[in-house]
C-alpha cells in the first residue's frame, strides 16, 4: 500500500503536536518524497482488516484563501520550467477534448485572475454536486458531460479547461473544515481544490464552493487525482470503515461540532 495522508512539508512548521500514522496490527512502514514533493508512506499490508489512523493538531493563519483580481496570466514564454508539466494533458484532465470549448468560452476574457475565476464560475454552474455521484474514473470531459461529481470532479474540469488556455493548472487535496461557514450536517471527507499560476505564483482556487474558505490543509498537489491518491493498493483490498473529521479548536480549548453524524464507507483513514 502507498498512502498519502501526512500533511504536505510546506505546513509542517505548523503542527502544534505529533503528525504520525498509527497502524494496527504493527507493521513496518516507511516514508519517501514523490516527485512533486509529497510525502508518502510505504507498508506491506498482512492478511485480514488493517486499521490506519492520524491525529493532529495544526495552526492555521484564519485568513481566507487570497484574492488577487488584478494578477496577471503570465506569458507562456516567461512561465517557469517547474509550471510547464502543469499546461499538459494528464490522466483525469483530458485537453484535447476540452480545448475548442475552452478558446471559445473564455479566450475573451482578459487577465489571468478574471479568467480563472470564469473557469471556476462555469464549472461551478456546469456540476451538481453529490457524493452519489463519486466515480473513480470519470476524467474531465465526461464530467462536463455527465454535469455531475464530487470535489474532484469540480477539479479536474477546472484544471484542464485552465491548461487549455495556457493557464498552469495543478490538483490538490487536503482537508478542508467547516470554518467560516455554516455547519454542513453531512459526513465529512477529504476536499479537492487547485492552484492556477498567474501573477509569478500559485494561488487557490475552488470550483465547486467557489468562494474563499478558511482553514485549507494541503497534503498534496500533483497534475491530477491519479498523482495525490489518499490510498493505493496493490492487491485486492476491501474497504470496511473511513471517518475523516476537520474540526476548529477555538481558544477556550473545545472544538466546534455540528450534531452527530453518521459515517460514509468511502475512504480508508480517521483523522
Amino acid at each position: 500500500m502507498v498512502l498519502m495522508l501526512t500533511v504536505h512539508p510546506s505546513r509542517k512548521a505548523d503542527l502544534l503536536t505529533d503528525h504520525s500514522m498509527r497502524i494496527s496490527p504493527n507493521v513496518l512502514a516507511k516514508d519517501y518524497t514523490d516527485v512533486f514533493g509529497n510525502v508518502c508512506t510505504r507498508l506491506v499490508a498482512p492478511a485480514g482488516r488493517i486499521e490506519i489512523r492520524t491525529e493532529f493538531i495544526i495552526k492555521d493563519s484564519g485568513l481566507p484563501d487570497a484574492v488577487a483580481p488584478n494578477a496577471p496570466q503570465v506569458p507562456l514564454h516567461e512561465l517557469p520550467d517547474s509550471a510547464l508539466m502543469y499546461l499538459l494533458g494528464s490522466r483525469y484532465c483530458d485537453t484535447q477534448k476540452l480545448s475548442d470549448l475552452a478558446w471559445s468560452t473564455f479566450g475573451h476574457v482578459d487577465g489571468g485572475w478574471q479568467r480563472v475565476q470564469a473557469i471556476c464560475d462555469y464549472v461551478h454552474d456546469r456540476i451538481q454536486f453529490g457524493y452519489r455521484f463519486a466515480r473513480s474514473d470519470r476524467t474531465a470531459s465526461e464530467g462536463h458531460q455527465e454535469r455531475i461529481g464530487v470535489c474532484r470532479d469540480f477539479a479536474h474540469l477546472a484544471v484542464a479547461l485552465c491548461r487549455c488556455v495556457n493557464i498552469p493548472a495543478r490538483y490538490c487535496t487536503g482537508y478542508l473544515g467547516d470554518i467560516g461557514v455554516p455547519l454542513d450536517p453531512a459526513p465529512m471527507d477529504f476536499s479537492a481544490w487547485f492552484e492556477a499560476y498567474i501573477g509569478g505564483r500559485w494561488y487557490t482556487f475552488d470550483a465547486r464552493h467557489n468562494h474563499p474558505r478558511i482553514g485549507r490543509i494541503v497534503i498534496a498537489r500533483g497534475r491530477d487525482a491519479a498523482d495525490v491518491a489518499i490510498s493505493t493498493m496493490f492487491g485486492p483490498t476491501e474497504l470496511a470503515h473511513f471517518s475523516v473529521l476537520t474540526e476548529e479548536i477555538l481558544s477556550d480549548g473545545t472544538s466546534r461540532q455540528p450534531e452527530m453524524k453518521s459515517d460514509r464507507e468511502t475512504g480508508l483513514v480517521a483523522v
